[in-house]
């Protein structure tokens, strides 16, 4: 798979930096981090659901965690829970071309049109890209092109919600808070995996079985 500059597979390092501002009063969600094929990750959840999945470079990363500690009402500490396993586990076989959707608790802060964005790129199948006009017109806003593009980038659940699959209007790929060389192989990989998914022939979906 693509490797861009600086992957940082390690995200330990990361993870303590970006967790000492948001770490004080009662602690309400807890952060780990792990490895995958394009660099590390740090996912943020509590015991119900999955609050943030994000690359460790993403450089909007620490007013993300600064905000959601706001909104938690409590600290960000290190550590680990179920959802925390759960989300890890489905990644690794995202990466590894065994599973080709998430079943992940998600909890989702956004405006009721952010909201309805998000909702419909989970509906875009991997190996699959649409335009920001496209995306626009599937939620009833065909006009809203920059709006759409805009709740595209405030996406804070990086893959599992798949904001890397909308495109310019011309199939160019445009910004990524991942960095896109991230987005390019993120593509990549959903084309050489996951491509026979629309045929019904492909990997699995999490609940279905092998």
């Amino acid at each position: 798979m693509s490797a861009g500059p600086d992957p940082r597979p390690d995200p330990g390092p990361a993870l303590a930096e970006l967790l000492a501002p948001v770490s004080g009063g009662q602690m309400a969600l807890v952060a780990a981090g792990f490895s995958t094929p394009l660099g590390g990750m740090i996912a943020v959840a509590d015991d119900a659901r999955l609050h943030l999945l994000e690359f460790v470079e993403r450089k909007e990363l620490p007013a993300e965690l600064m905000r959601l500690h706001r909104i938690a009402g409590g600290g960000i500490s290190a550590g680990r829970n179920a959802v925390i396993d759960r989300t890890e586990g489905q990644i690794a076989g995202y990466f590894a071309g065994t599973l080709a959707g998430f079943d992940l608790p998600l909890a989702l802060y956004g405006t009721p049109f952010q909201q309805e964005v998000w909702q419909a790129l989970q509906q875009i199948p991997p190996g699959n890209t649409i335009s920001y006009s496209e995306l626009a017109r599937r939620v009833g806003r065909p006009l809203a092109v920059r709006a759409a593009a805009g709740a595209n980038g405030a996406n804070q659940l990086a893959i599992v919600i798949p904001c890397h699959r909308v495109t310019g209007l011309d199939g160019q790929l445009t910004g990524y808070g991942g960095g896109l060389w991230r987005k390019r192989a993120l593509l990549d990989h959903e084309n050489r995996a996951y491509s026979a998914v629309i045929r019904g022939d492909g990997p699995r979906k999490p609940g279905e079985k092998a």
